[in-house]
């Protein structure tokens, strides 16, 4: 018996493709849960917790949940993605610094989109046009997520801290938040 593994659709050809509807913004985070999509890369953990730290000290976010993907270069699997949907009212998932893991992050934001579920995906600099490919190739060509410079592996606390800081202008921007 030959085993089939799913694979995604590199001609963004499957159903829903061409949606480029961005979901209904928040305006605030107060009350809000966040989901932290966690995508194993070195470093994405740090930088996703002190983000979501950030979203709640200073925007008033009620809580955050952190989930973990199976692997980094494939998107989050049906059971976690429909998990993630039931509990969290926005997602940031992070973080695309390689070609896989950057298209599978922007392909993890385009998904949760489409699910009425308003996402930030980060990816870093280096890798800034194979996210922009995997969002023309899901139909979503003008899909926004961030750049953090990269290298993100070989940071420190701190260095990472310092990113996250950094990003937090453009995920409130992409959510539609306004800063203050």
């Amino acid at each position: 018996m030959t085993l089939l593994e799913p694979l995604l659709d590199p001609t963004g050809m499957e159903e829903g493709a061409a949606d480029a509807t961005l979901s209904p913004r928040p305006v605030s985070l107060r009350g809000l849960t966040i989901g932290l999509l966690d995508n194993t890369k070195p470093n994405a953990t740090m930088l996703l917790e002190e983000i979501g730290a950030r979203l709640v000290a200073d925007h008033g976010a009620a809580d955050t949940r952190l989930f973990t993907k199976d692997y980094f270069g494939t998107p989050v699997q049906d059971d976690l993605f429909a998990t993630i949907v039931q509990e969290c009212d926005v997602v940031v998932t992070a973080v695309g610094d390689c070609g896989s893991c950057s298209a599978a992050t922007v392909a993890d934001g385009i998904k949760f989109e489409r699910a009425g579920v308003p996402a930030v995906s980060i990816t870093s600099d280096s890798f800034l046009m194979s996210g922009q490919a995997m969002a023309t190739v899901q139909g979503f060509p003008g899909f926004a997520f961030h750049a953090v410079k990269h290298p993100m592996a070989s940071l420190n606390a701190g260095e990472v801290r310092e990113r996250a800081l950094a990003a937090m202008p453009e995920v409130l921007r992409i959510l539609g938040v306004e800063e203050g």
